[in-house]
């Protein structure tokens, strides 16, 4: 099984086409002030109509209100919306109804309780996003650069559509894939070589650590 893998944080033409030519499933965009990763809405839309119909087009809020979620969709015509906030299900269901676009969800995760939190969602939601909570000071919700014991997903009911995000990189994704078996991930500083900096060189071994890792699993139905 391929492994979706969605790029997140995109600024720039030449990061955008690197992701997709390597295979990306989907391209992020980061629409919150004070994340080095940020971008206008209209750059965000010409940078989306270079990679529409080969990659997903993700636009990323964090609690926007109806205005600004106006101005982004109206802009970027996005696949989907991800919300990384403390948006509840209400306004789950709100958004979804307002602009017809499946909503990705996203949750951090530090113990396994915080894995409770989904319950309100399942049904609502069309997909999650579990990140690690974010460090004492920062003002992200997500893009920290640090990860959550993954081996809590293991609570995890099969039947939850999930990507797994935080902290990812090239040395660490066999890893992750190995433990909790995802069949999505989400990268954003993994592959910078500043804030907001993509660097390709990171995408081609990130890129590459997944192949690895994919070849690695076992067959469907053979037993290990």
């Amino acid at each position: 099984m391929k492994t979706e893998i969605k790029i997140c944080g995109l600024k720039t033409a030449e990061a955008i086409e690197h992701a997709v030519a390597l295979g990306a499933s989907h391209t992020g965009f980061i629409f919150f002030p004070k994340s080095p990763r940020n971008i206008e809405p209209d750059d965000a839309g010409r940078l989306g109509d270079r990679v529409r119909g080969r990659a997903k087009i993700v636009a990323v809020t964090v609690d926007a209100d109806n205005d600004d979620l106006d101005e982004i969709v109206s802009a970027l015509r996005p696949d989907i919306l991800q919300l990384h906030g403390s948006e509840s299900p209400d306004r789950v269901l709100t958004v979804k109804a307002l602009y017809g676009l499946p909503v990705m969800k996203a949750l951090s995760v530090r113990e396994a309780s915080d894995l409770e939190r989904i319950g309100p969602y399942v049904g609502i939601a069309d997909r999650f996003l579990f990140d690690a909570k974010p460090p004492a000071g920062s003002e992200l919700p997500g893009g920290n650069g640090v990860s959550f014991d993954w081996k809590l997903l293991d609570a995890l009911d099969g039947s939850v559509d999930y990507m797994l995000s935080g902290g990812l990189n090239a040395d660490n994704i066999g890893e992750a894939l190995s433990l909790t078996g995802a069949s999505a991930v989400d990268i954003f500083s993994g592959v910078e070589r500043a804030p907001g900096v993509k660097d390709l060189k990171l995408m081609d071994a990130f890129f590459e650590a997944v192949r690895r890792a994919e070849a690695q699993r076992p067959r469907s139905g053979s037993k290990t």
